[in-house]
């Protein structure tokens, strides 16, 4: 296979890139028990032979998107089922979600030791339709119900009802203090800032972020027992580390900062309790570089940290491209990666969303996950990269 293709830059002329072939710099685990508690948000996979209108109805390879989770679990990860990576709010809809939650717990079984935490939110109820903050409780208890019966634990996602019909930081924490009050055992809260979700802004009943935090804050300190942790993706790691050293002891902060995600996982050892001077994972972009996550993380647990930084850091650039601004449409860029890498035949996504990146963006990600050495057949990679080319009529 040629290995030299010619790739768009941003000025939209082509230049010849040659892939330097390398295989991963490290091998995953397998069967390694970390020291962190890691998950990843995974993506679906699309049915392009279904007969549907992509952008009004989710149609599943539910075999593939299965197996994706086997491979997920094969590396020690846990899997953060129907969140924002499997597009939920952006083409999967609450009834394709929470078939999608009951297979992959049905699944999680035949796995000894797999995790799986599941998207709970509120998105069967459009923002519109809802006219109180009774709406949104009654929607979130909704889908709490449907996924606990399931046996799943809860991920609580943010609400864009909630956002649209809250008026103060108290119909936040009357919210969250009814669902969390109900919940059957310790849930993850999730805090994804506007740009992941622009209808999300001033979440928590404020546009200041550290307000917000003080709300948020207020809300885990009164539920304690209920919460395991809360994911922030805010994409601040100042924040994310101010926050983690004020949390309740048993409360965990899980990264979702997918551009400093290696330093927030690795720690600074300042903290009340061992588990305040580090964040676990809960990432997208676990889904794009799970091989390499997942020896970084068995050489993490080894006290290998230069090691752990060795194998993680030069994902980072891969990563910071992928999440790059509108931040929402990186979902297109780790469904890209796994069809680099063979874990489904076909670049198609629910709602169509693969038209949401250009071609010099996916270019450049081929570029950058060629250098992190994230490719796991460069042959294989090279030509379906080709196929990409030509059908944008670059031969």
């Amino acid at each position: 296979m040629n290995r030299t293709l010619n790739l768009p830059q941003a000025d939209g002329t082509l230049a010849p890139y040659t892939l330097s072939g390398n295989a991963p710099i490290a091998a995953p685990s397998h069967g390694k028990p970390f020291n962190r508690i890691a998950y990843s948000a995974a993506h679906v996979v699309a049915d392009p032979r279904a007969a549907v209108d992509p952008w009004l109805q989710s149609a599943i390879d539910w075999d593939a998107t299965l197996e994706y989770r086997r491979h997920l679990w094969s590396l020690g990860l846990g899997v953060a089922e129907a969140m924002d990576t499997a597009q939920r709010g952006m083409g999967l809809d609450w009834p394709t979600s929470l078939e999608l939650i009951r297979r992959s717990l049905a699944a999680a079984k035949d796995v000894p030791g797999a995790l799986v935490a599941c998207g709970c939110g509120t998105d069967q109820l459009a923002p519109e339709a809802a006219r109180t903050l009774d709406d949104v409780i009654s929607a979130y208890e909704e889908q709490m119900a449907a996924i606990e019966s399931l046996g799943g634990r809860l991920i609580v996602m943010a609400s864009r009802a909630l956002a649209r019909v809250a008026k103060s930081p108290e119909d936040y924490q009357q919210v969250y203090g009814r669902i969390l009050s109900q919940a059957r055992q310790p849930v993850i809260l999730h805090w994804l800032g506007d740009m992941f979700d622009p209808a999300l802004a001033g979440y928590w009943g404020s546009r200041d972020a550290d307000e917000a935090m003080d709300t948020a804050l207020a809300v885990i300190v009164a539920h304690a027992d209920k919460v395991n942790g809360i994911k922030i993706s805010l994409l601040d790691k100042d924040k994310e580390i101010a926050m983690r050293r004020r949390l309740p002891a048993g409360v965990r902060m899980y990264t979702g900062d997918d551009f400093n995600y290696a330093e927030l996982i690795a720690g600074d050892g300042v903290g009340q309790s061992p588990a305040h001077q580090h964040s676990d994972a809960l990432l997208g972009i676990f889904d794009a570089i799970a091989p390499a996550a997942s020896a970084a993380l068995a050489e993490l647990a080894e006290g290998n940290l230069e090691r752990f930084h060795a194998i993680l850091q030069p994902t980072v650039p891969l990563s910071r491209h992928i999440f790059q601004a509108p931040t929402r449409f990186y979902k297109t860029g780790v469904v890209f990666m796994a069809w680099l890498n063979g874990h489904q035949s076909h670049f198609t996504m629910v709602g169509g969303q693969q038209s949401t990146r250009s071609l010099i963006h996916l270019s450049e990600l081929f570029r950058l996950a060629d250098a992190a050495n994230l490719l796991q057949n460069p042959d294989q990679a090279a030509h379906r990269m080709q196929t990409l080319l030509a059908l944008h009529g670059i031969e």
